[in-house]
Protein backbone atom coordinates (compact mmCIF):
# COMPACT_ATOMS: atom_id res chain seq x y z
CA UNK A 1 0.00 0.00 0.00
CA UNK A 2 2.95 2.13 0.81
CA UNK A 3 2.78 5.64 -1.41
CA UNK A 4 -0.88 4.99 -2.17
CA UNK A 5 -1.67 5.29 1.87
CA UNK A 6 0.32 8.59 1.84
CA UNK A 7 -1.85 9.65 -1.09
CA UNK A 8 -4.48 8.46 0.48
CA UNK A 9 -3.80 10.91 4.15
CA UNK A 10 -2.88 13.87 1.85
CA UNK A 11 -6.70 13.60 -0.19
CA UNK A 12 -7.73 13.35 3.57
CA UNK A 13 -6.30 16.54 4.79
CA UNK A 14 -7.12 18.64 1.45
CA UNK A 15 -11.27 16.87 2.66
CA UNK A 16 -10.51 17.82 5.55
CA UNK A 17 -9.51 21.89 4.95
CA UNK A 18 -12.64 21.95 2.73
CA UNK A 19 -15.07 20.94 5.16
CA UNK A 20 -13.67 22.46 7.93
CA UNK A 21 -14.95 19.53 10.32
CA UNK A 22 -12.99 19.16 13.70
CA UNK A 23 -14.18 15.24 13.46
CA UNK A 24 -12.56 14.83 10.02
CA UNK A 25 -9.30 17.22 11.52
CA UNK A 26 -9.00 14.55 14.52
CA UNK A 27 -9.31 11.43 12.36
CA UNK A 28 -6.61 12.65 10.66
CA UNK A 29 -4.45 13.38 13.33
CA UNK A 30 -4.75 9.58 14.66
CA UNK A 31 -4.60 7.87 12.14
CA UNK A 32 -1.09 9.97 10.91
CA UNK A 33 -0.08 9.21 14.13
CA UNK A 34 -1.31 4.97 13.81
CA UNK A 35 0.78 5.20 10.80
CA UNK A 36 3.91 7.09 11.99
CA UNK A 37 3.75 4.57 14.79
CA UNK A 38 3.35 1.04 12.91
CA UNK A 39 6.75 2.29 10.96
CA UNK A 40 8.37 3.37 13.99
CA UNK A 41 7.87 0.28 15.96
CA UNK A 42 9.55 -1.72 12.84
CA UNK A 43 12.55 0.47 12.70
CA UNK A 44 16.14 -0.88 14.14
CA UNK A 45 18.76 1.40 15.17
CA UNK A 46 22.16 1.46 15.64
CA UNK A 47 25.16 3.46 17.12
CA UNK A 48 29.13 2.70 17.68
CA UNK A 49 31.18 1.83 14.75
CA UNK A 50 29.73 0.87 11.96
CA UNK A 51 31.41 -0.14 8.65
CA UNK A 52 29.57 0.60 5.65
CA UNK A 53 28.13 -1.64 3.02
CA UNK A 54 30.43 0.13 0.36
CA UNK A 55 33.10 -1.26 2.50
CA UNK A 56 35.98 2.16 1.74
CA UNK A 57 34.08 3.95 4.79
CA UNK A 58 32.81 3.64 8.53
CA UNK A 59 31.04 5.75 10.78
CA UNK A 60 31.40 6.12 14.59
CA UNK A 61 28.07 7.01 16.03
CA UNK A 62 27.91 8.65 19.47
CA UNK A 63 25.34 9.29 22.05
CA UNK A 64 22.95 11.41 21.17
CA UNK A 65 22.72 10.23 17.32
CA UNK A 66 21.61 7.13 15.72
CA UNK A 67 22.22 5.00 12.37
CA UNK A 68 19.62 3.26 9.88
CA UNK A 69 20.84 0.65 8.26
CA UNK A 70 20.37 0.91 4.11
CA UNK A 71 17.83 -1.28 3.42
CA UNK A 72 15.88 0.34 5.97
CA UNK A 73 17.07 3.79 4.70
CA UNK A 74 15.84 3.59 1.39
CA UNK A 75 12.55 2.17 2.44
CA UNK A 76 12.05 5.53 4.34
CA UNK A 77 13.03 7.81 1.49
CA UNK A 78 11.33 6.24 -1.66
CA UNK A 79 8.10 4.71 0.27
CA UNK A 80 7.69 7.14 2.98
CA UNK A 81 9.11 10.11 1.96
CA UNK A 82 7.87 9.42 -1.55
CA UNK A 83 11.66 10.10 -3.41
CA UNK A 84 12.59 8.17 -6.51
CA UNK A 85 14.43 4.96 -6.83
CA UNK A 86 17.89 5.93 -5.75
CA UNK A 87 21.25 3.71 -5.69
CA UNK A 88 23.79 3.89 -3.58
CA UNK A 89 22.12 4.91 -0.57
CA UNK A 90 24.11 3.23 2.53
CA UNK A 91 22.27 4.66 5.57
CA UNK A 92 20.68 7.29 7.12
CA UNK A 93 22.09 8.82 10.34
CA UNK A 94 19.18 10.87 12.99
CA UNK A 95 19.88 12.98 16.12
CA UNK A 96 18.92 10.02 19.20
CA UNK A 97 15.13 11.51 19.40
CA UNK A 98 14.21 11.95 15.94
CA UNK A 99 12.67 9.79 13.34
CA UNK A 100 11.46 9.61 9.78
CA UNK A 101 8.18 11.47 11.24
CA UNK A 102 9.66 14.08 13.88
CA UNK A 103 8.96 17.62 13.31
CA UNK A 104 12.38 19.92 14.28
CA UNK A 105 14.32 17.39 13.34
CA UNK A 106 16.72 16.17 10.84
CA UNK A 107 18.57 13.37 8.81
CA UNK A 108 21.70 12.50 6.96
CA UNK A 109 21.50 10.57 4.09
CA UNK A 110 24.96 8.54 3.70
CA UNK A 111 25.86 7.68 0.10
CA UNK A 112 29.01 7.11 -1.47
CA UNK A 113 30.43 7.96 -4.60
CA UNK A 114 33.33 6.57 -6.56
CA UNK A 115 34.27 9.17 -8.92
CA UNK A 116 38.18 9.16 -8.50
CA UNK A 117 40.27 10.97 -6.34
CA UNK A 118 38.94 14.80 -6.09
CA UNK A 119 41.82 17.58 -6.39
CA UNK A 120 41.15 20.26 -3.91
CA UNK A 121 44.18 23.12 -5.38
CA UNK A 122 41.26 25.18 -6.44
CA UNK A 123 39.50 25.38 -2.82
CA UNK A 124 40.83 28.85 -1.94
CA UNK A 125 40.62 30.44 -5.24
CA UNK A 126 36.20 30.12 -5.79
CA UNK A 127 34.10 33.07 -5.60
CA UNK A 128 31.07 31.57 -4.13
CA UNK A 129 28.86 34.66 -4.45
CA UNK A 130 29.41 34.93 -8.16
CA UNK A 131 28.91 30.86 -8.06
CA UNK A 132 25.30 31.87 -6.78
CA UNK A 133 24.76 34.53 -9.06
CA UNK A 134 25.48 32.09 -11.77
CA UNK A 135 22.71 29.53 -10.33
CA UNK A 136 19.91 32.14 -9.99
CA UNK A 137 20.05 33.13 -13.36
CA UNK A 138 20.81 29.88 -14.87
CA UNK A 139 17.38 28.68 -12.95
CA UNK A 140 15.47 30.30 -15.28
CA UNK A 141 15.56 28.84 -18.45
CA UNK A 142 15.77 25.64 -16.70
CA UNK A 143 12.87 26.09 -14.36
CA UNK A 144 10.74 26.77 -18.15
CA UNK A 145 11.89 23.09 -19.03
CA UNK A 146 10.63 21.85 -15.26
CA UNK A 147 7.06 24.10 -15.59
CA UNK A 148 7.15 21.64 -19.16
CA UNK A 149 7.55 18.31 -17.56
CA UNK A 150 4.64 19.38 -14.92
CA UNK A 151 7.14 20.30 -12.08
CA UNK A 152 7.05 23.46 -9.84
CA UNK A 153 10.04 25.71 -10.57
CA UNK A 154 12.82 25.82 -8.05
CA UNK A 155 14.67 28.90 -6.31
CA UNK A 156 17.41 29.30 -5.22
CA UNK A 157 16.84 31.72 -2.64
CA UNK A 158 20.62 31.79 -1.38
CA UNK A 159 23.54 30.17 0.91
CA UNK A 160 22.03 29.20 4.59
CA UNK A 161 26.22 28.17 4.83
CA UNK A 162 28.43 29.39 2.70
CA UNK A 163 30.38 26.92 1.80
CA UNK A 164 33.91 25.91 3.38
CA UNK A 165 36.28 23.55 2.79
CA UNK A 166 38.98 22.05 6.06
CA UNK A 167 41.66 20.93 3.88
CA UNK A 168 43.03 19.30 6.62
CA UNK A 169 40.65 16.92 6.94
CA UNK A 170 39.51 17.30 3.76
CA UNK A 171 35.69 17.97 4.35
CA UNK A 172 33.84 20.49 2.23
CA UNK A 173 30.36 21.62 3.68
CA UNK A 174 27.45 24.10 2.50
CA UNK A 175 24.20 24.47 2.68
CA UNK A 176 21.63 26.17 0.32
CA UNK A 177 18.08 27.32 0.92
CA UNK A 178 15.77 26.22 -1.88
CA UNK A 179 11.99 27.07 -2.44
CA UNK A 180 9.67 24.62 -4.50
CA UNK A 181 6.69 26.82 -6.57
CA UNK A 182 6.07 30.38 -6.18
CA UNK A 183 3.57 29.97 -2.80
CA UNK A 184 5.52 27.48 -0.59
CA UNK A 185 5.23 28.92 2.44
CA UNK A 186 8.49 26.48 3.97
CA UNK A 187 11.91 26.53 1.95
CA UNK A 188 13.67 23.81 1.52
CA UNK A 189 17.32 23.57 3.84
CA UNK A 190 20.10 21.34 1.25
CA UNK A 191 22.82 21.06 3.26
CA UNK A 192 25.94 19.47 2.03
CA UNK A 193 29.17 17.38 3.49
CA UNK A 194 31.42 15.96 1.28
CA UNK A 195 34.26 13.82 2.61
CA UNK A 196 36.81 13.18 -0.19
CA UNK A 197 38.65 9.51 -0.17
CA UNK A 198 41.33 8.04 -2.19
CA UNK A 199 39.01 6.90 -5.26
CA UNK A 200 35.95 8.79 -4.30
CA UNK A 201 33.60 10.71 -2.27
CA UNK A 202 31.27 10.36 0.93
CA UNK A 203 28.26 12.09 1.47
CA UNK A 204 26.14 13.21 3.89
CA UNK A 205 22.94 15.20 2.99
CA UNK A 206 20.79 16.39 5.38
CA UNK A 207 16.59 15.85 4.39
CA UNK A 208 15.06 19.03 6.70
CA UNK A 209 13.47 22.42 6.20
CA UNK A 210 14.64 25.64 6.95
CA UNK A 211 13.40 26.01 10.18
CA UNK A 212 15.39 23.18 11.26
CA UNK A 213 19.15 24.72 10.13
CA UNK A 214 19.83 26.02 13.85
CA UNK A 215 19.71 22.06 14.86
CA UNK A 216 21.08 21.05 12.33
CA UNK A 217 24.11 23.80 12.73
CA UNK A 218 24.80 22.73 16.47
CA UNK A 219 24.88 18.74 15.45
CA UNK A 220 27.01 19.47 12.01
CA UNK A 221 30.54 19.06 13.68
CA UNK A 222 29.77 15.71 15.21
CA UNK A 223 27.78 14.32 12.33
CA UNK A 224 31.13 15.55 9.74
CA UNK A 225 33.51 13.87 12.37
CA UNK A 226 31.73 10.79 12.45
CA UNK A 227 32.96 9.46 8.91
CA UNK A 228 36.53 7.86 8.56
CA UNK A 229 37.94 5.90 5.41
CA UNK A 230 38.77 2.72 6.06
CA UNK A 231 42.43 1.42 5.50
CA UNK A 232 44.38 2.47 2.14
CA UNK A 233 41.01 4.29 0.97
CA UNK A 234 41.94 8.11 2.76
CA UNK A 235 42.66 10.70 0.89
CA UNK A 236 46.25 10.48 2.00
CA UNK A 237 46.78 6.86 0.21
CA UNK A 238 46.41 8.52 -3.14
CA UNK A 239 48.75 7.02 -5.83
CA UNK A 240 48.92 8.82 -8.79
CA UNK A 241 50.21 6.07 -10.80
CA UNK A 242 47.23 4.10 -10.72
CA UNK A 243 44.31 5.65 -9.07
CA UNK A 244 41.97 7.43 -11.13
CA UNK A 245 42.00 11.58 -10.48
CA UNK A 246 37.97 13.07 -10.77
CA UNK A 247 36.59 15.20 -13.39
CA UNK A 248 35.40 17.25 -10.66
CA UNK A 249 37.33 19.77 -7.84
CA UNK A 250 36.11 21.61 -4.79
CA UNK A 251 33.91 24.10 -6.72
CA UNK A 252 32.65 21.42 -9.40
CA UNK A 253 31.05 19.65 -6.21
CA UNK A 254 29.80 22.68 -5.04
CA UNK A 255 28.42 24.11 -8.39
CA UNK A 256 26.74 20.62 -8.95
CA UNK A 257 23.38 21.82 -10.57
CA UNK A 258 21.10 22.55 -8.22
CA UNK A 259 18.16 22.18 -10.68
CA UNK A 260 17.62 18.66 -12.67
CA UNK A 261 16.69 19.02 -16.26
CA UNK A 262 14.35 16.08 -16.25
CA UNK A 263 12.57 17.19 -13.27
CA UNK A 264 13.81 15.32 -10.51
CA UNK A 265 15.74 17.36 -7.70
CA UNK A 266 19.36 16.04 -7.32
CA UNK A 267 18.73 15.73 -3.25
CA UNK A 268 16.33 13.96 -0.65
CA UNK A 269 13.37 15.66 0.59
CA UNK A 270 10.56 14.77 2.84
CA UNK A 271 7.77 14.94 0.52
CA UNK A 272 5.73 12.96 3.16
CA UNK A 273 6.62 15.98 5.62
CA UNK A 274 5.29 18.08 3.22
CA UNK A 275 2.08 16.85 2.37
CA UNK A 276 1.07 15.09 5.65
CA UNK A 277 2.88 16.64 8.71
CA UNK A 278 2.95 20.31 7.11
CA UNK A 279 -1.33 19.89 7.39
CA UNK A 280 -1.10 18.07 10.98
CA UNK A 281 1.81 20.20 12.83
CA UNK A 282 1.62 23.30 10.38
CA UNK A 283 -1.79 23.69 8.70
CA UNK A 284 -0.98 27.20 7.13
CA UNK A 285 1.22 25.18 5.12
CA UNK A 286 -1.12 23.01 3.28
CA UNK A 287 -3.85 25.92 3.67
CA UNK A 288 -2.01 28.12 1.24
CA UNK A 289 -0.90 25.23 -1.07
CA UNK A 290 -4.43 24.18 -1.60
CA UNK A 291 -6.15 27.25 -0.96
CA UNK A 292 -9.28 27.80 -3.64
CA UNK A 293 -12.96 28.42 -3.45
CA UNK A 294 -14.72 26.32 -1.54
CA UNK A 295 -16.55 23.78 -3.62
CA UNK A 296 -20.39 23.87 -3.30
CA UNK A 297 -21.14 20.15 -3.87
CA UNK A 298 -21.01 17.63 -0.71
CA UNK A 299 -17.86 15.52 -0.89
CA UNK A 300 -17.78 11.99 0.06
CA UNK A 301 -16.88 10.82 3.46
CA UNK A 302 -13.24 9.38 3.10
CA UNK A 303 -12.78 6.10 4.52
CA UNK A 304 -11.11 5.49 7.78
CA UNK A 305 -7.67 3.91 6.78
CA UNK A 306 -5.97 1.13 8.61
CA UNK A 307 -2.65 0.96 9.03
CA UNK A 308 -2.74 -3.25 10.67
CA UNK A 309 -1.36 -4.27 6.89
CA UNK A 310 1.20 -1.41 6.11
CA UNK A 311 4.20 -3.54 4.45
CA UNK A 312 7.32 -2.82 6.35
CA UNK A 313 10.61 -3.06 5.25
CA UNK A 314 12.94 -6.42 5.21
CA UNK A 315 15.59 -6.31 7.76
CA UNK A 316 19.30 -6.39 7.10
CA UNK A 317 21.48 -8.56 8.83
CA UNK A 318 23.55 -5.45 10.18
CA UNK A 319 20.42 -4.51 11.52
Amino acid sequence: MKKYLLLVFAMMAIHVLYAGDEDSLKLMREKYQQFADSINSTLKYETGVITLPNGVAKLNVPKGFKYLNAAQSKFIISDIWGNPPREGIDGMIFPENGDPFSDSSYAFVVTYDAMGFVKDEDADEIDYDDMLKGFQEGEVEENKERVKEGYEPIHMVGWAQKPFYDKDNKVLHWAKELRFGADAAVNTLNYDVRILGRKGVLSLNAVASMGELSIVKKDIDQVMHMATFTEGNAYKDFDPKIDQVAAWTIGGLVAGKVLAKVGVAAFFLKFWKLIALGFVAAGGFIVKLFKRKKNTETEPEPEPISVENTEKPEENNNA
